[in-house]
Formats: C-alpha cells, structure tokens, sequence
C-alpha cells in the first residue's frame, strides 16, 4: 500500500495556496499525468465545502479515472480526500496548511490502495518520487499564479 508525505514552504497567502488545491478544474494544466478533471458537485456548507470529481490519470495509452470525494474545513485549513469509484480500492488524502508569516506551510500525505496487486507493487516503489513530482507542480503554480 503506498504511502508517501511532502511538507513544503511556499511564498503565497494560505488562503490563496487552499483555492488552487480546490480548483481542480485547473489541474490537467499543471499536474503531471492529469489528463482530465470534471467536477460533478460543489456544495459550501457552512465553514466546508463538498466537491465530488473526477481525475483521469495516464501517460501513452495507460490511464484510468478515479472519483473522489473531497471536503474542505475551513475552520482547520484541512483538506480530506477519499475515493468513490475507480482502480483505488481506498484513497486517504490529506492536506495541511499553515501560515507563517507572508508563506504557507503545507503538508501533504497520501495512502492508498489500487485494485490491482502488481500495480501497487509498482507504484510503491516510485511514489514517493511521484508525490514530489506533483508538489512541484502545485508550488510552481502558487509561484506563477499566486503572488
């Protein structure tokens, strides 16, 4: 079951940081391997919002798409993804964020579980690397977009 965690410090408001986390219509332009996004529901419920999505995720002809249920806490500043459907047979994602001074320090960590045995065997091996691949992507972004 691969697990991975990254912490970075990025020079951007926290508020602004947690919008591009929640835009994921925006992700297949900047994340690696994103193929597509389709946001199915969005809900603000008090001090939370509630988005149902889709992510497609490949790279030549491999790819699949997972449905995730995402909540955002705003009295926390936590994210919490979990998945619906698709090849995950579970998904728990987490985000953090904290602002210290004019930057936000975010940690991110993921678990998760593919239906498929020799898949997780693989992704095991490399997944650390993917998890700083994609926190790359979201902090060039913040650095591009959000100053």
């Amino acid at each position: 079951m691969p697990q991975a965690s990254v912490k970075r410090l990025i020079n951007c408001e926290k508020k602004k940081l947690i919008e591009l986390v929640l835009n994921i219509e925006k992700y297949p332009e900047f994340i690696p391997y994103c193929l597509s996004s389709k946001v199915h529901e969005r809900k603000n419920i008090k001090n939370e919002i509630h988005i149902i999505a889709d992510l497609t995720i490949g790279k030549g002809p491999i790819k699949d798409t997972y449905k995730s249920d995402v909540k955002y806490y705003e009295k926390k500043d936590y994210i919490y993804v979990t998945n619906i459907d698709g090849p995950l047979k579970y998904l728990e994602n987490k985000w953090k964020f904290k602002q210290l001074q004019n930057k936000t320090e975010v940690s991110f960590e993921v678990d998760f579980e593919l239906k498929n045995y020799f898949l997780n065997i693989v992704m095991t091996k490399s997944f650390q690397y993917g998890l700083n691949k994609i926190a790359d992507a979201f902090e060039e972004q913040a650095n591009k977009t959000l100053k």
